[in-house]
């Protein structure tokens, strides 16, 4: 039997043999444990996104974030579950859904290291009444956006050999691996955006969720505050 603290050792190393065990021997009470670290590490990152705001801002995002990243999961898993059949990949949707949530608790267990150099971040930007509170606001976003892509990655890359251990296919292994990451950036990026504020505004009011959540997109909110950063 497959210890809590042995599995989550194998998703940081990428071991595929452990990996592929847990996959064979998978049951709901299994899953549901995953499921279950995910949502916690992902609501211990997620706290940090507020704090540049305020308490309670952050007890928001820490409830918002682990909801995004399982609701990225599901639709991913439907998803990737039926293009891995679909191009012949002979991954099973078992096995492309538990492999596809194994990601993201890796991701979340990344981002929860993370979160103590968020939070130092967050202690040396300029504060919401700060004359500089945009820039503040600008930096705080674009480093989250930078420390979630870059676990993202590294959580995907670690579960390569998993995949090619299972399909036996070097190129169907690297294939799968970028549809993957694909289809996370854009599920993840659409549903955070519909779900926001992450941050918060200098000026508005705290809201639990946006008014208009359907109004503009997060790559169009990316790129104005990398412009205002650098003007």
């Amino acid at each position: 039997m497959l210890s809590a603290n042995h599995l989550l050792k194998a998703l940081l190393a990428g071991d595929e043999r452990i990996l592929a065990e847990w996959i064979a021997q998978a049951t709901l009470r299994r899953i549901i444990w995953l499921g279950g670290v995910t949502f916690l590490t992902c609501a211990l990152y997620g706290s940090t996104f507020g704090l540049w705001r305020s308490e309670l801002q952050s007890f928001y995002t820490a409830l918002k974030f682990p909801v995004v990243v399982l609701l990225t999961c599901a639709a991913n898993a439907l998803l990737n579950g039926s293009l891995a059949h679909a191009l012949g990949l002979g991954l099973g949707f078992r096995q492309s859904t538990l492999i596809i949530l194994m990601s993201f608790t890796s991701m979340g267990l990344l981002l929860a290291a993370f979160a103590p150099v968020l939070q130092f971040v967050w202690w040396n930007l300029p504060a919401p009444d700060d004359p500089l509170a945009l820039t503040g606001k600008n930096i705080t976003l674009l480093t989250h956006v930078v420390a979630i892509a870059l676990a993202g990655i590294v959580a995907n890359r670690r579960l390569w050999l998993l995949i090619f251990h299972l399909t036996g296919s070097r190129p169907k292994a690297t294939l799968i691996l970028w549809i993957w990451l694909g289809s996370n950036l854009l599920l993840g990026s659409q549903i955070s955006w519909i779900l926001r504020p992450w941050i918060g505004s200098t000026v508005s009011p705290l809201t639990f969720f946006s008014t208009e959540p359907l109004r503009g997109n997060f790559f169009e909110a990316v790129w104005e505050s990398l412009l205002q950063l650098l003007r």
